[in-house]
């Protein structure tokens, strides 16, 4: 192997992202559960529309993975050189992505690039120490500054840093109590620091919340406009956050803050629904709408959160239907906001400018894109 050849570590987190679309909140401890709930692997095919750019570039590439689900495979079928280090137990956990990472160093690598959430960014930052680390996004949460705001960035991102076009910057890995956060209280702890390929935009910030006194009262605005415009008799289905939770708090009703509720003529129909809830409720009811706030700092109104609102489920509401709610502080802190539902098409359907509700009766205009034409 020459030594121009950029040396990349890289590993999936086979179960990642399960637990969302079904409302589990996160997949940490609960891969059965959610297979049980209907829940399909997304990670493989997110690592590997990462892998199917950097596959222009083989070349100058080798990378080192472990067995099966946890890279093999993904690898062989975007026909990347490759050498397997780390023989993956079935079904795979946490150790064997501590033991891959070992691996990998052994093996002198440039960059450990990982498809998963924060729990895998946890896993992988214990054992990196100096080597900068890369996530493509695909779990339920992901708080952590280590993550590309999508699989294409993400190769971007991989392929600039290996060819010495980018450095890597100081990050922070975070990760929530999962226990905590399916019981709707949201703590995020600060695990490790970390090293991570950085060129603006397509690196997410870690995920800011927003307290103060200001921010209250435009809250209490958007949720009085709200609960006059929900009275048209459609379903409504709330995404997570704190601002669509003081919506349900003004009509009288308990939000799943981290989850997902369905709200029609000022009563509660469906609580934390899952994505199977949601299609069912846009095949009965004459009008569905939903309603989204952006996450703080990152931007993203659809792929991180809210899995339960799928790229199907869009589609069958329609993208007309779709209301963004933020207060002014949040949205001034973005440049734009940002769609990576998991599919392209949809994602490019909602870029332009849209309207947001940011207080009572009062809206601004704010530009979408689509996170894989960053």
């Amino acid at each position: 192997m020459a030594k121009s050849v950029g040396r990349i570590g890289f590993l999936i987190n086979p179960i990642a992202g399960m637990g969302g679309a079904v409302g589990l909140k996160g997949t940490d401890g609960l891969a059965d559960a959610a297979a049980a709930r209907g829940a399909k692997p997304l990670a493989s095919e997110r690592a590997k529309a990462c892998l199917r750019r950097l596959a222009k570039e083989a070349g100058q590439l080798f990378f080192f993975t472990a067995s099966g689900c946890m890279g093999e495979d993904a690898l062989r079928g975007c026909c990347l050189d490759f050498s397997v280090v780390h023989n993956a137990s079935s079904p795979s956990g946490s150790e064997d992505t501590i033991f891959a990472c070992r691996a990998f160093l052994e093996n002198k690598i440039d960059l450990l690039l990982f498809c998963g959430g924060d729990g895998t960014a946890r896993d992988v930052a214990s054992v990196a120490g100096q080597i900068p680390i890369l996530g493509i996004p695909a779990g339920v949460k992901m708080h952590s500054g280590v993550f590309a705001i999508s699989p294409e960035a993400a190769a971007e991102l991989a392929s600039g840093f290996i060819k010495g076009e980018l450095l890597a910057r100081d990050t922070e890995i975070v990760d929530v109590d999962e226990d905590l956060y399916r019981s709707g209280e949201l703590q995020t702890k600060l695990y490790a620091a970390a090293k991570t390929p950085y060129k603006p935009v397509l690196v997410q910030e870690r995920k800011r919340i927003y307290s103060s006194a200001d921010e209250d009262e435009f809250k209490n605005q958007i949720a009085l406009f709200a609960s006059e415009f929900m009275r048209d008799g459609s379903a409504y289905i709330l995404g997570a956050g704190t601002t669509t939770a003081r919506i349900t708090e003004l009509l009288g009703m308990e939000k799943t803050l981290l989850g997902v509720d369905v709200v029609k003529n000022g009563k509660l129909i469906v609580k934390d629904a899952s994505e199977k809830d949601l299609l069912d409720l846009a095949g009965k009811e004459r009008s569905v709408k939903i309603i989204l706030s952006p996450i703080g700092a990152q931007g993203f109104i659809l792929g991180r959160g809210s899995q339960q609102i799928s790229a199907e489920v869009l589609r069958r509401v329609g993208i007309d239907n779709l209301i963004i709610v933020s207060t002014p502080h949040k949205l001034a802190e973005l440049s734009y906001l940002l769609a990576d539902c998991g599919d392209t098409e949809l994602d490019k359907a909602l870029s332009g400018r849209r309207r947001v509700v940011t207080g009572y009766r009062i809206a601004q205009l704010k530009g979408i894109l689509a996170a894989t034409d960053i």
